[in-house]
């Protein structure tokens, strides 16, 4: 009898995703609660349902003998795949209580702290002053969403800034931290037996709002020393957590000598970052992803990496406006575009509203340069 597989994720950002797996010959569903995502338009199997609603799931998984969760690009998917294989039904998931510490701010830090990890730290409210500049954001935030840095002793920006956190969090509840500055990356890496296998470094940038990364290329040459903390760091998590194989997603502030981590994830991170770590390297990301929930064993040996300078671009807005056209004003070379928005369409600001997504490469490393500059310079594409 053919296998069934339930994919918890109906975003554009999941489609790699499926389709590895039914590339494996696996029967794949997936479900979500918005029939207009990409996958839930595309694909025959799409269910209609809230996958929040664990008993409706639980209903859902028994009654079609489902062998296999998937989760896919959010945290809240991992978060209820989590609660959905308390019985330990299914295949490398952790735990909801693990995954609790590693999705929770608050949580982490905690965590981390105790065990002299490389994070910002945690400012009491009363000693802001002593502290500045902070950042407050909520324990459960994700996108950038509810964050604000505060500079100066203001009561009213503050409290105006906690407010916004809260509206963005499902658990009522903030963080506040010393504000990290410096260059933000990102360390993607894949672990088998409480040990990372092969990881990635990719350097990020975020033009129409200064929390969420839209642009990102992958780099070859960061510092060896730093990358090995960053390593020893990782290690430390997994094996304190006792993580299952899979994927650790990890972003971090590096200022030149020092660097912090500020967020991590087991999920597959958004905007197809898979693809742009296989247009970049060749590494085929998102079926490495998904085999440990599959239980099937990833194998690290023999793996060929290419090195390919691919900048990836989510096209977005600084400003709510109307989109009508997309001109760019220098020749490259297009190696994939996700539209996200049709002409006369209205446009949220970031993080709220993206007109496409795009990934393109050049030849010559001056060119890669000059295409990078512009682009976090926003004068590469002509938005109207």
């Amino acid at each position: 009898m053919m296998k069934k597989a339930l994919l918890l994720d109906t975003s554009f950002s999941a489609k790699p995703i499926y389709d590895y797996l039914v590339k494996t010959g696996i029967e794949v569903f997936v479900v979500g609660a918005n029939p207009h995502d990409s996958l839930a338009k595309s694909v025959k199997n799409y269910i209609n349902l809230d996958y929040s609603k664990t008993d409706d799931i639980n209903i859902l998984l028994k009654s079609m003998a489902i062998d296999y969760i998937i989760p896919g690009g959010n945290d809240f998917s991992y978060k209820i795949s989590s609660e959905l294989n308390v019985s330990d039904d299914f295949y490398n998931i952790d735990s909801v209580e693990v995954n609790e510490i590693i999705n929770n701010k608050e949580k982490f830090r905690k965590f981390a702290t105790s065990l002299n990890l490389h994070i910002p730290k945690i400012v009491k409210a009363e000693d802001i002053n002593n502290s500045l500049p902070v950042i407050i954001k909520p324990v459960d935030g994700y996108s950038g969403h509810g964050i604000t840095v505060i500079s100066e002793l203001d009561k009213d920006k503050i409290e105006n800034a906690i407010t916004n956190a809260l509206k963005f969090s499902k658990l009522k509840n903030y963080i506040i931290e010393e504000y990290a500055q410096g260059q933000l990356y990102s360390h993607s890496a894949f672990i088998s037996n409480g040990k990372i296998m092969i990881d990635f470094i990719v350097k990020e940038y975020s033009t129409a709002n200064q929390f969420v990364v839209d642009t990102s290329y992958v780099i070859n040459d960061f510092a060896k020393d730093i990358l090995n903390q960053i390593r020893l760091d990782i290690s430390l998590i997994i094996e304190k957590l006792d993580l299952c194989d899979g994927l650790i997603h990890t972003q971090f502030i590096y200022n030149g000598s020092s660097f912090w981590l500020i967020e991590i994830t087991r999920r597959c991170p958004g905007d197809l970052y898979s693809q742009l770590i296989k247009f970049s390297t060749g590494f085929p990301y998102a079926e490495y992803y998904s085999r440990p929930f599959l239980n099937k064993k990833n194998k690290f040996n023999n793996i060929e990496i290419n090195n390919k300078s691919v900048i990836r671009h989510t096209i977005s807005l600084e400003n709510e406006g109307f989109f009508n056209s997309l001109s760019i004003d220098y020749p490259i070379n297009i190696l994939k575009y996700v539209p996200l928005a049709l002409a006369g369409d209205r446009i949220k600001e970031s993080p709220f509203g993206r007109i496409g997504l795009l990934f393109f490469d050049c030849e010559l490393e001056s060119d890669f340069n000059y295409l990078l500059k512009n682009t976090i310079d926003r004068k590469l594409f002509l938005i109207n």
